[in-house]
């Protein structure tokens, strides 16, 4: 794969349309949790009603990402995220009416939820379209490699865009804004030809199957280093805040973090053209041990500028890692699965990052922010070993001998 990968994947016949709308639609897809979370803080007074809230919301994005994924495989995009965009439109106005009218907490978290179970899922169906429009290679790869890139860059500027929206007048601008743009991007990407011309293919689904695409050995390996990735995140957004704190400047926080996904982008540019190791059964755990070691590094620095350098280089293992899941779908997923199984990788990282935000929190409070990163490195390295025991979930059928491989 070269940098005219990139080029042509993204000027190719019918792509423009769907990737302009997927960008207006995805750029919120940090955003609107955070703001929903600092408008209820600003409503409320109360931190731990925001994070009950932000924590609703996030398990309903959990939830609806796999669900809505499912319908898309079977249907194609653009009906469901026609009917979600307008659901999603109806729950965040009823939040938002919800936040205004001081309604308890009780009313607050199942709403946030409904927020992120109905939040439209173009992000998946964006992905899937590249397997209509690009025939499998290095073109396809760099499509992937593409979304992944651009998702980081949405996670760099969501949370700067909610913070300087929810200190306008009113604070609940940024849930609104966020909202809109989610809106009519989704609307907009189901009304392309490409997205409304998309069939359904037929799907290989285990009969009587509930988990569907997370089925097959493959999906469930890369489920889990989806899930490690997530977790290790979960760590780092909150351990690093959590360092800033304790050295005196609690407004470093967000912008260290703005380090870690700037490497990420950079290095997941070059990372696309020389992917490492090749074969991707040794990719998953390979990368995760690698962003597990170098987490490590985060508890060493006893100053801001050490712990910023530290996180420069870990940073480097996020955009490979994020084109790494997408691209083992090919390998992993039944056939007409696609979005489902997308889906199921979102839910995987989602779930991840908030176990690891959870478990951070504790740790940093009672041990301080070191303790948090070296546990964090710790789980990832455990989680790299169970990968590479299930690697060969991974290698391509062509590829596989008769032995020892159909139970992984």
């Amino acid at each position: 794969m070269s940098l005219r990968d990139y080029r042509t994947a993204l000027t190719t016949p019918g792509a423009a349309a769907p990737v302009t709308a997927s960008l207006l639609a995805r750029l919120p897809i940090a955003m609107v949790g955070l703001a929903l979370m600092l408008y209820v803080q600003r409503e409320t007074g109360s931190f731990a009603a925001a994070g009950l809230v932000s924590a609703s919301a996030l398990v309903g994005v959990a939830c609806g990402s796999v669900a809505q994924g499912r319908v898309m495989d079977r249907v194609g995009p653009s009906i469901p995220l026609y009917v979600m965009a307008g659901v999603f439109a109806a729950c965040v106005t009823a939040a938002v009416l919800a936040v205004e009218a001081h309604l308890p907490v009780g009313v607050l978290a199942p709403l946030a939820f409904l927020v992120g179970v109905s939040e439209p899922m173009t992000g998946p169906a964006s992905r899937a379209l590249w397997n209509e429009l690009l025939p499998p290679g290095p073109v396809r790869d760099a499509a992937y490699s593409y979304e992944a890139i651009s998702m980081e860059v949405f996670f760099i500027l969501g949370p700067g865009l909610a913070g300087i929206l929810v200190a306008m007048p009113w604070p609940g601008t940024g849930v609104v804004v966020g909202a809109a743009c989610m809106v009519i991007g989704s609307v907009w990407f189901a009304s392309t030809r490409a997205a409304r011309g998309q069939r359904p293919q037929a799907a290989e689904r285990p009969a009587g199957s509930l988990l569907g695409a997370l089925a097959t050995p493959g999906m469930r390996t890369v489920a889990l280093a989806a899930l490690g990735f997530g977790i290790l995140i979960g760590f780092v957004e909150v351990g690093v805040p959590a360092a800033a704190t304790d050295a005196g400047h609690a407004t470093a926080g967000g912008l260290l973090l703005s380090v870690l996904s700037v490497s990420s982008v950079i290095v997941g540019v070059i990372y696309g053209v020389r992917p490492w190791p090749r074969p991707m059964h040794l990719r998953l755990p390979a990368l995760l041990f690698g962003f597990a070691a170098l987490i490590a590094l985060l508890a060493v620095p006893s100053t801001l500028w050490g712990l910023c350098l530290a996180l420069l280089a870990a940073g480097s293992f996020i955009t490979p890692q994020s084109t790494a899941h997408s691209v083992a779908i090919e390998i992993a997923a039944p056939q007409g699965t696609a979005t489902e199984a997308f889906g199921w990788v979102v839910t995987s990282v989602t779930l991840g990052s908030a176990i690891g935000q959870s478990a951070s929190g504790q740790l940093a409070e009672l041990s301080g922010p070191p303790a948090s990163f070296a546990t964090a490195s710790a789980v990832g390295l455990v989680l790299a070993a169970v990968l590479w025991f299930r690697r060969r979930s991974l290698v391509p059928a062509t590829s596989r001998s008769d032995v020892g491989l159909a139970g992984v």
